[in-house]
């Protein structure tokens, strides 16, 4: 068992030296405050949200065809033998003669004819409600995303918090370690001097050895704790620096009176509002579907040139009309895009519903993660004054050789945990406040 803990504690030590200080690199200070404003104008996601708002933008600005008219300008030349288009050309062009109307081969087997013709057409919707009705559902996909893009800033805020403040605990975390290190470094070399004189056996000599090991093992933990608590706030912020991130705020704050949320369900909350107004646009698209079975109404003007060389500004004609399409039967298409249309909108009115009742656990389990974390605090105070003065009262007596070994182990691991936990507890109660934040739908970015 002895060799074991000998094994150990060289391992312990080996491994110490083969892994790079934290504090080998360039340091860089940043507050949560300076990391939110970099998550704010560097996050992807954020930006694919905010490109997610400007397709929407854009496709409610296309559906403004719906009652606005469009406008083709045409320029069409042919060269053809064909009778009866030669004689329509001719009339257009306006060089018909009388021989052409009682000469039969004229008529039968004419001469080929070249033919421009400049055009313009202005096509004005009179009545196309489903086009419409798509207009509608396009404003309120604009909504939609935008509500979208204030929870995805929520989200990121939310990430950036716990990457921030898990960085701080671990920082944190390693102070105490370091603390823990230093005195058990003391105690090890004076348990060796004891042993060298006979006042202590080799077992208690070996035991501060394995215990110095154990925390060393500890700090390699919260060190990987702090690279990777920094690569997550490096991904959150594109912060592209290899320096040591050290973070300005820590992890004292005033512990106010936890309380209930005073409210069932977060209805402004931006992502709930997200689903309320794509409900809503499922909606007008199933109007839209029903719509697409009735009759479409356009008038339309066309204006004419004739020529028989380019560009055919020569002679003038000019069309009005009015254009009734109605598709009466095409083959289920449209009756299977309605039935669609109804699915997708009940899927919508679920998704929705779930999304409120998913959020009401939410609030319920914030609210009680921040009393409970209220709590912790006080106990972990406690219990770390505790441990403190026993520590102390140990280690007097075991500086005047009337404790054990073992017992000033036990009285300074005590007292480590207890730090640590008070640390976790601090750690908890802010992002649980966070946490109620992001629930309520309050977190800003």
């Amino acid at each position: 068992m002895r060799g074991l803990k000998g094994i150990r504690t060289y391992a312990a030590a080996a491994l110490m030296l083969l892994v790079p200080s934290l504090g080998s690199a360039e340091t860089v200070r940043l507050s949560l405050d300076e990391a939110l404003e970099m998550a704010r104008d560097n996050n992807y996601s954020l930006k694919a949200a905010a490109s997610r708002v400007e397709q929407a933008e854009a496709r409610y600005l296309q559906s403004r065809k719906a009652y606005l008219p469009s406008v083709t300008l045409s320029e069409t030349v042919l060269h053809t033998t064909d009778p009866a288009a030669v004689f329509s050309y001719k009339l257009r062009q306006r060089v018909v003669n009388p021989d052409d109307l009682v000469n039969s081969e004229l008529i039968n087997d004419p001469d080929a004819l070249t033919h421009f013709q400049a055009g313009i057409e202005v096509m004005q919707p009179v009545f196309n409600l489903d086009a419409l009705k798509g207009r509608k559902a396009a404003e309120a996909v604009v909504r939609s995303t935008g509500y979208e893009f204030e929870r995805t800033g929520e989200r990121i805020a939310l990430e950036v918090k716990k990457a921030y403040y898990a960085l701080v605990l671990s920082r944190s975390n390693l102070d105490a370690l370091n603390r823990s290190i230093s005195a058990m470094e003391r105690h090890d070399r004076q348990a060796r001097q004891a042993y060298a004189k006979g006042l202590v056996t080799k077992s208690d000599k070996l035991s501060t050895a394995v215990r110095l090991s154990e925390l060393k093992e500890q700090k390699m933990v919260v060190e990987d704790e702090i690279r990777n608590a920094q690569d997550a706030l490096r991904f959150l912020l594109q912060y592209d620096t290899d320096a040591d991130i050290m973070p300005v705020d820590g992890l004292d704050v005033a512990v106010q009176a936890a309380f209930d949320t005073g409210e069932d369900v977060p209805v402004e909350r931006a992502d709930l509002k997200a689903l309320e107004a794509f409900t809503e646009a499922a909606a007008f698209r199933t109007q839209m579907a029903e719509a697409a079975a009735l009759p479409r109404v356009n008038a339309f003007v066309q204006s004419n040139w004739n020529d028989d060389d380019v560009p055919g500004l020569d002679e003038h004609n000019w069309m009005v009309g009015l254009v009734v399409n109605w598709n009466i039967f095409n083959g289920y298409e449209t009756i299977g895009r309605q039935h669609e249309a109804r699915a997708a909108e009940r899927e919508t009115r679920y998704r929705y519903q779930e999304a409120r009742e998913q959020s009401r656990y939410e609030l319920h389990r914030a609210s009680r993660m921040l009393k409970t974390a209220k709590a912790r605090i006080g106990i972990a105070r406690q219990a770390l004054e505790e441990a403190r003065v026993s520590l102390d009262f140990i280690g007097e007596r075991f500086r005047s050789g009337q404790a054990m070994t073992f017992e000033l182990l036990g009285r300074e691991a005590a007292f480590t945990h207890a730090l640590m936990r008070l640390n976790k507890a601090r750690y908890d109660y802010i992002m649980a406040g966070h946490e109620l934040e992001y629930a309520r739908g309050r977190s800003v970015l």
